[in-house]
């Protein structure tokens, strides 16, 4: 991880973010789930998804019918035992606040990374930003299209709990290889 890492800065437009979070993998990941831009929240526990109303986690267990993971430990065991790597689109980006939309500047982490080590299959990205952004800035570098989720964030009140998980079925059938 670069020395910088995790680093932010006040800027005009927004506050200048380093991603701070390693990616989550290893050599039997199947599916590579990337999100935005950690958010505040997410920054400060050192994890992904650490908003408690976010519902990706719910998401991911009801997936796998399991409990909802409550430690980074766990969390990070339940991706891993389902073939399961997390990660972000951005490297860094001016942001205010957890706001996708405020988004300036972004820079694209390298997905090869993962790409060269692990057997992925398929690419999600969660939300239309993280979607957008990897189409534009990541998918002409590594050549692997992504599948678009819906966010889990709380500001994508308008999806039940039971439609995102119906959702995200497709990241399920492919992490377990179907």
């Amino acid at each position: 991880m670069a020395s910088n890492a995790g680093k932010e800065a006040s800027t005009p437009a927004g506050r200048l973010v380093i991603h701070p979070l390693d990616p989550i993998f290893d050599e039997k990941s199947r599916v590579l789930v990337l999100g935005t831009m950690p958010s505040p929240k997410s920054r400060e526990v050192h994890f992904y998804f650490g908003n408690p109303q976010n519902r990706f986690w719910r998401v991911v267990a009801a997936l796998w019918q399991e409990g909802v993971p409550e430690t980074n430990d766990a969390r990070r065991d339940l991706c891993l035992r389902h073939h399961v790597a997390l990660w972000d689109v951005l490297r860094s980006c001016t942001i205010e606040g957890a706001s996708d939309a405020s988004i300036r500047n972004p820079v694209p982490n390298d997905v090869g990374r993962i790409l060269s080590i692990a057997p992925i299959a398929r690419v999600f990205c969660t939300g239309s930003t993280a979607t957008r952004l990897y189409q534009r800035l990541v998918e002409p570098a590594c050549g692997v299209p992504c599948t678009g989720l819906p966010s889990t964030s709380p500001a994508n009140a308008r999806m039940r709990l039971d439609d995102l998980v119906a959702a995200y079925e497709p990241l399920r059938r492919a992490a377990d290889g179907e």
